[in-house]
């Protein structure tokens, strides 16, 4: 369920072009209007003023974007204007290109590949071919940890069925042979990978519950067990990201808040990519992990226009 608000009478795209370029007029930059517009369109009608800003005045919304706003404000709205596929395209570019890639980092590549549509996730694979003259998949056997490279190549180039389908029988042999993995600490053999990569939604989420039936803890329990290593921890996320995306997401937003500072990049990815697809199922989950409202924390921990950007995608 999405959090984003469009108004009862949308303004054609000329409109919202021409309020655009008068919002970056004269000394200073209108930035209410800019949320006001941009921060109620949906990613259809977002391509389609990109497109008539472009004809209108030969110059690219995302450039004036980035020369008239400033700081986090600009990022989310740059990150916002941008195709969704492009936008995450661009977001594994970022995080390949890091100085340290750590967890915290391919995330990015875990969600786009386990809590997005195959559909949306072929889109991201085909723009990052476009953008960078690469597959996301050389990339990754580059710039990612060796441990990390044959799992999240197979996350990025499988095409899940997205259907109901499960068969039991099926998901309580491959119950058996991720338990004997973990129990021989191999988490990178074929066969886990295969299954993690490949199985649909609702197949793994089946697994996983025969797992806990048969072995008696939950498979992520487990694999915590398996000690301090990165893979281990990767394959959780993968796991979370399957079982509930909105948990999933929930638990980097509470990250992304906790303690003194914040880390915006996080909780701008979240509501950014998440306000069309199921933030308020985020919101929600949220609400029953934390005890506290997903709103009052993104307004304690943000200020300014950046803060009423976010709100506006939060359905402010």
């Amino acid at each position: 369920m999405a959090t984003l608000t469009l108004p009862q009478e949308v303004p054609s795209p000329t409109q919202d072009s021409e309020t655009l370029r008068k919002a970056f007029e004269g000394w200073g930059t209108d930035e209410n209007t800019v949320i006001q517009v941009l921060g109620h369109r949906n990613a259809t009608q977002r391509k389609i003023i990109r497109d008539t800003y472009q004809e209108l005045y030969n110059q690219s919304l995302i450039d004036s974007l980035r020369s008239e706003l400033s700081g986090d404000f600009r990022r989310a709205v740059v990150l916002w204007a941008y195709d969704p596929a492009e936008r995450d395209a661009r977001l594994v570019k970022k995080a390949l290109n890091s100085k340290k890639i750590g967890l915290d980092e391919l995330k990015v590549i875990v969600e786009i590949s386990c809590a997005s549509s195959p559909h949306h996730l072929l889109a991201v694979r085909k723009c990052y071919c476009s953008l960078y003259e690469c597959s996301l998949e050389e990339d990754i056997i580059l710039d990612a940890p060796p441990s990390l490279r044959k799992i999240l190549v197979g996350l990025v180039s499988s095409f899940r069925f997205d259907g109901a389908v499960v068969d039991l029988d099926v998901a309580t042999d491959e119950a058996s042979k991720l338990q004997e993995a973990i129990a021989l600490k191999q988490l990178d053999q074929d066969i886990v990978v295969w299954i993690l990569s490949t199985r649909n939604p609702f197949q793994l989420k089946a697994t996983f519950e025969s797992y806990h039936h048969n072995f008696g803890n939950h498979i992520y329990e487990d694999i915590k067990d398996y000690g301090n290593d990165m893979l281990a921890s990767l394959v959780n996320i993968v796991i979370r990201c399957i079982l509930s995306p909105e948990k999933h997401f929930a638990e980097v937003i509470k990250f992304a808040t906790a303690g003194w500072g914040t880390d915006e990049n996080s909780l701008t990815r979240v509501i950014v990519s998440r306000a069309e697809i199921d933030l308020m199922k985020v919101r929600e989950a949220y609400l029953e992990m934390y005890k506290t409202s997903l709103d009052y924390v993104v307004k304690d921990d943000t200020s300014g226009d950046y803060r009423a950007f976010l709100m506006a995608l939060l359905g402010q």
